[in-house]
């Protein structure tokens, strides 16, 4: 007899995949896949919070690839205490958005943090993988560059 259990596939991908932001208007960009780090980050600089009657927002600019920035928008859903690979904690926004890798896509909760002085302009951490993706750390970019 056939088992009853659906067998879910997870998403294998390595330790650098390129991944898009559909909703915030990101096309490309170089995410760090991070199993050591629980949150999600994406460099956001020029920080402005705003309230309308939906709730709060956020205005930021980023850039994702090269020089170019780019000005996003998106709603807050919590504010966090974070602490940095070097110990230093700091207040962040949080926002939800879609995440493409190759022709998947997932929803994930990413703080806004100024990255300027890190390789990788985001970085996806425990939170956003649990029960959907399993790393190759000796591999980058399995999935090539998103279909979003």
């Amino acid at each position: 007899m056939a088992s009853s259990k659906i067998k879910k596939t997870k998403l294998r991908v390595g330790r650098t995949e390129w991944a898009a932001l559909p909703e915030l208007g990101i096309n490309k960009i170089k995410a760090k896949i991070d199993t050591g780090a629980w949150t999600s980050s994406l460099h956001a600089m020029d920080i402005e919070p705003y309230k309308t009657r939906w709730g709060l927002f956020v205005r930021f600019k980023t850039v994702p690839l090269s020089r170019n920035s780019i000005s996003c928008r998106a709603r807050v859903v919590d504010e966090r205490e974070v602490t940095s690979s070097v110990g230093e904690s700091e207040l962040r926004y949080v926002i939800e958005t879609d995440v493409v890798f190759g022709e998947k896509s997932l929803p994930i909760e990413v703080t806004l943090s100024n990255r300027s002085n890190m390789k990788y302009r985001m970085l996806l951490g425990r939170a956003a993988m649990k029960g959907k993706i399993i790393v190759d750390p000796n591999k980058n970019e399995l999935l090539g560059l998103p279909k979003a």
